[in-house]
């Protein structure tokens, strides 16, 4: 216990003299929303504009952002936390220049890690803020208990949602969760596959109309992703529009959406660098252990 005490100590020692971090979560109640796309071609947009950038795959069931970038890694997460691997060696070069941390099938329920784990997280990314500005956090489809965890631990919270029924009511539900259960009341929308600017203002109101009406938070319109056919070619050569076709509607909209996402202020002090991510989730881990006492 005092040997992870310690280490624990010595790694939060070593993120407080780094810079700050932005850490954002990119979610979604369903699936086939397009969100590990929309995660992807943001993490590259904001490579592009001078950013130092990690994509961090936290899909720990059914990773994909390795096969929407056609890249293959012999680690992941899971070797890092036995101590087998470093982050850094774990890590694999995405498009762009931007860092790529493969997902650990091998850890269905993040509350169930150990102190030694936990230790092993914490110093894995104190060894890597120095170097980075931004975090973006790929959580798998749905609200499962390692979605809840990571979502909660990030600064800003990206809400993808498409004009499918489905899609606004599994959205609503999942920010009804974060709201009511872990105080989170502020959200950025996020309008996927739509025909327009204004297809997509009108999707964001229809869930303003429901989250005004029955809970305490406050939804902001982040942008639109226009359906761009372009996108889809570029999903088939596993490879980011922003590089397939720099020039197609859904390029441009995500480079909008960086230039947005730059304008986001960045938390000073202990809220800004990642020891806030690594707190954030550590915390919830203690909370589900001490319920299931």
């Amino acid at each position: 216990m005092q040997v992870f005490e310690t280490d624990q100590a010595n790694g939060i020692r070593t993120m407080n003299q780094a810079k700050p971090v932005r850490v954002f979560a990119v979610i979604s109640g369903k699936g086939g929303v397009g969100k590990t796309n929309v995660s992807v071609n943001l993490s590259v947009s904001l490579a592009e504009s001078g950013k130092n950038v990690v994509l961090l795959d936290a899909d720990l069931g059914l990773a994909n952002v390795d096969v929407i970038l056609g890249l293959q890694s012999q680690f992941n997460l899971s070797h890092v936390l036995s101590g087998e691997k470093s982050l850094r060696e774990v890590m694999i070069e995405g498009p762009g220049g931007i860092k790529v941390i493969p997902a650990s099938s091998g850890l269905q329920n993040m509350a169930d890690l150990s102190q030694a784990e936990q230790g092993g997280l914490i110093r894995a990314f104190s060894e890597i803020d120095k170097d980075l500005d931004v975090l973006v956090v790929d959580t798998a489809a749905g609200i499962s208990s390692s979605v809840v965890n990571f979502t909660r631990a990030c600064q800003e919270i990206v809400v993808v949602v498409c004009d499918e029924p489905a899609s606004l009511t599994d959205a609503y539900a999942f920010i009804k969760l974060l709201n009511r259960d872990y105080g989170i009341y502020n959200f950025q929308i996020l309008t996927n596959q739509v025909e327009g600017i204004q297809q997509g203002q009108n999707l964001y109101k229809k869930l303003c109309r429901v989250t005004d009406r029955y809970l305490d938070v406050t939804l902001q319109f982040m942008g639109a992703v226009p359906y761009d056919e372009c996108l889809r070619k570029a999903v088939q050569k596993q490879s980011p529009v922003m590089h397939s076709y720099p020039s197609s509607p859904s390029a441009r909209a995500f480079r909008d959406l960086a230039r947005k996402i730059e304008g986001w202020p960045v938390a000073s002090q202990g809220s800004g660098h990642m020891e806030f991510f690594i707190e954030r989730m550590l915390q919830y881990n203690c909370s589900q252990s001490e319920l299931a006492i």
